[in-house]
């Protein structure tokens, strides 16, 4: 879907801003039920194999289209450690920094707006779960690593940057090992989520740094998921198909309860 084929989406006919509190418990609600749920496909019902294979087909098809650079951009700036930090922080940072900023920002600015976007955002995020059900991937940082998620392919070459220079966390240390699904990486939802933050801003924000800023956030995004092995750019692909399905079910449901 073209991006230019996303329009504002619906405004709501209420002026008046839905409860604070009855937003944040819904999105909290809304947001631990899919995690719930998204950890019990992947790395929680399938072994390395399977995703390591799903890998394989990935990079395959990247190769057969003259587009598998991954390893290629990793390679070219993993020497510059601080470089490597920064993207570091800003994948395990920025993901949900600027989704809540965006949030906010169209709740008390633009309460018009804010219950479509709100919605896309939602929904965006719970189509997602469709990819980690049905194509358990194994992100590039795992393809080396071994061990009880991890692939057999030293070949290729990946460094998990985020566990060998530093990051806020690690996915494959504690708890988050567990808890987490390491093969959660078709669609990117934090490429989804970025783009989703530029489409909900870019008609709201005035001053020219803020609508350069919202417009280099999703390619921005995309370079850190991909120079930190976490995704592959097909990825960022699928997770802008995921945020299309959000966008589309949120404006037909507006639109009906609108009419109501």
């Amino acid at each position: 879907m073209a991006l230019s084929a996303l329009k504002p989406g619906v405004a709501s006919k209420s002026r008046t801003r839905p409860r604070w509190y009855l937003e944040l418990a819904v999105i909290g609600a809304f947001y631990g039920i899919y995690s719930w749920v998204r950890n019990q496909f992947g790395s929680a019902a399938v072994g390395p194999a399977e995703a390591q294979a799903n890998a394989l087909l990935v990079i395959d098809w990247e190769r057969s289209i003259g587009l598998y650079f991954e390893r290629d951009l990793q390679d070219l700036f993993i020497g510059w450690v601080s470089f490597i930090q920064f993207w570091n922080l800003f994948y395990g940072l920025f993901h949900f920094a600027v989704t809540a900023f965006t949030l906010i920002w169209l709740y008390w600015r633009f309460p018009r707006h804010y219950p479509f976007w709100r919605t896309t955002g939602l929904l965006t995020t719970g189509s997602a779960l469709a990819g980690f059900a049905l194509f358990p991937l194994m992100p590039p940082r795992l393809l080396s690593v071994g061990g009880r998620y991890g692939g057999d392919l030293p070949e290729t070459g990946y460094i998990d940057t985020v566990h060998e220079m530093g990051g806020l966390w690690s996915f494959t240390e504690g708890a988050a090992e567990t808890l987490s699904n390491q093969y959660a990486a078709m669609p990117s939802l934090h490429f989804a989520w970025a783009m989703w933050c530029f489409l909900a801003l870019r008609k709201q924000l005035v001053h020219p740094v803020g609508k350069w800023a919202i417009a280099a956030y999703p390619w921005l995004t995309l370079f850190a998921i991909v120079v930190t092995a976490n995704h592959y750019w097909i990825d960022a692909a699928g997770g802008l198909g995921a945020l299309g399905v959000g966008w589309a079910a949120a404006r037909g449901y507006h639109a009906w309860r609108d009419r109501e």
